[in-house]
């Protein structure tokens, strides 16, 4: 084991969680993950060690964990499925933290959400403010990094914005469009972990990048930087769900869910905090825009082919 501590990443073979190894490995770290897709096609694969996220055998997450300095945690679920629940990943996460403890970890980086709340009525952010209260009363240190939307080259909301823009003639925001969002880039976010990965300080901290957009225009920013400028209509909500349903059984995946769509009409992806990233998604996707929505990313092609590479090119 490193002199500095073993690091144990929740889906490191995903996407937050590969930078967040990838900063971990440059700075001699030895890296561990928790994942449940131990035969994904990865760069790190041979380069980190490899455990099952056992939540049904809580002794071998202590196993895995045993003298660990630092647990980053971004295991979550995007919407409820037939395969996976907010519910179940809330007691998932749970057991998680109650094996970290147990195994002598010395702090956690827990990946949450803007503005969680448990008397929300959209699981997503009811259920992430269900875990940083868990968090904050397990006696364990900890520092709570709160995200709005990831963009990079494995992501799927900025992606498949641009996806649509490539193929249709016009795009629909839902209502007006004028709801904001701060997206972050994802190696912001992950050189932000590994920093309060070795802080000693109780924090919470809204990361959110530097720039703010309304949704709209957001997408207009997408296509001017990729070269595909569509007029941008604004639908009632249910039809834009509808569409996205229409995409969906087109791409076999989950375009939007009804509470994505709330969550943004909410404000929810936006706070009054200082920057904690510096990469502009304006500039990232102009150096980009070769590729920036050339392929359809699905969350359910990624968990349901668990040995697939996370990313096509």
């Amino acid at each position: 084991m490193a002199a500095n501590g073993g690091h144990v990443i929740t889906g490191a073979f995903g996407y937050s969680g590969r930078y967040i190894a990838e900063r971990l490995l440059a700075e001699g770290c030895e890296v561990r993950t928790l994942t449940n897709s131990p035969g994904r096609n990865s760069p790190l694969v041979g380069r980190v060690g490899v455990y099952p996220l056992s939540f049904d055998q809580p002794e071998r997450l202590v196993e895995a964990m045993h003298d660990a300095k630092v647990l980053y945690n971004t295991y979550w679920v995007r919407f409820n499925h037939r395969s996976f629940t907010h519910a179940e990943a809330v007691r998932n996460t749970l057991v998680l933290f109650d094996a970290a403890k147990r195994a002598g970890v010395e702090r956690v980086v827990h990946v949450s959400i803007t503005n969680p709340s448990e008397t929300s009525r959209l699981e997503y952010f009811s259920g992430k403010a269900r875990i940083e209260r868990a968090l904050r009363e397990s006696g364990l240190s900890y520092t709570i990094l709160r995200p709005t939307v990831l963009f990079g080259k494995e992501d799927i909301l900025v992606n498949n914005i641009a996806w649509m823009l490539r193929r249709f003639p016009v795009f629909g925001v839902f209502g007006d469009g004028s709801y904001r969002l701060q997206p972050i880039y994802v190696d912001d976010l992950a050189a932000l972990a590994v920093a309060q990965g070795n802080a000693t300080e109780d924090r919470v901290i809204d990361a959110i990048g530097p720039e703010t957009f309304s949704y709209r225009e957001l997408v207009r920013t997408v296509g001017e930087a990729i070269g595909k400028r569509r007029p941008i209509l604004g639908i009632p909500p249910s039809l834009g769900y509808a569409a996205g349903w229409l995409v969906g059984c087109l791409v076999g995946d989950v375009v939007v869910t009804r509470q994505e769509i709330d969550g943004l009409m909410q404000n929810l992806l936006v706070t009054d905090s200082a920057p904690a990233g510096t990469t502009c998604l304006t500039e990232w996707a102009r150096a980009h825009s070769a590729t920036l929505g050339s392929h359809y990313a699905s969350e359910l092609r990624r968990r349901g082919d668990r040995a697939a590479a996370y990313f096509t090119p």
